[in-house]
């Protein structure tokens, strides 16, 4: 345990299998203090990779595990960044000296009032960093609950489930494509930045 890489899907996803993705995908969806850190795309694509049955080099995930964690940690996580941003969120965004949380929160908030609560609160899951801070900003901003559930349920189910899906589908139609995750990785990373540009 000494040598897992919190930051590193991989070395995640070896130590700890589907409970990587579930505990990573709750922090991701909505602890600030965390989630920032953790790989989120980067590890739902590489576990539908494993779970594949040509995926002959790392671990060898059960795809519907890793899909009943990837949405439980997804909703849940969400779920209880709502809860503290509407408890304490405001008093915690008063108080912080970070930058990078300070843009995100202001790219959140915009999302928020320019696409309306329901298509921001669905299309945010796919924008990294957005992803993380969206939920506890909706949780500041009064976002009615029964609103914000229904749709961070749709988002954080689409979101999950088509990446470990996708990841799944390369792992079958391309042999060998297991032995070459930190490419996949990479291409997911740039692949995720598009809707920041």
């Amino acid at each position: 345990l000494a040598a897992v890489d919190p930051t590193s899907g991989s070395s995640l996803l070896a130590a700890f299998g589907a409970l990587a993705v579930l505990v990573v995908t709750f922090a991701e969806s909505g602890l600030l203090v965390v989630g920032f850190f953790l790989p989120g795309d980067t590890l739902l694509l590489p576990a539908g990779v494993l779970c594949a049955a040509g995926a002959d080099h790392g671990p060898r995930l059960s795809l519907w595990q890793v899909m009943l964690c990837a949405a439980v940690g997804a909703v849940a996580g969400a779920q209880v960044g709502f809860l503290i941003g509407r408890h304490g969120g405001r008093t915690a965004l008063a108080r912080t000296r970070s930058a990078r949380l300070r843009s995100a929160a202001a790219r959140g908030e915009s999302l928020l009032r320019r696409y309306g609560y329901r298509k921001a609160i669905v299309f945010g899951r796919f924008v990294p960093l957005v992803r993380t801070v969206l939920s506890p900003l909706a949780g500041v901003l009064d976002v009615p609950t029964r609103t914000f559930t229904v749709w961070q349920i749709v988002g954080g189910v689409l979101w999950s489930q088509t990446l470990v899906l996708a990841g799944y589908w390369l792992g079958a139609a391309v042999p060998g494509i297991d032995r070459y995750l930190w490419l996949l990785v990479g291409a997911v990373v740039l692949l995720s930045l598009l809707p920041v540009l």
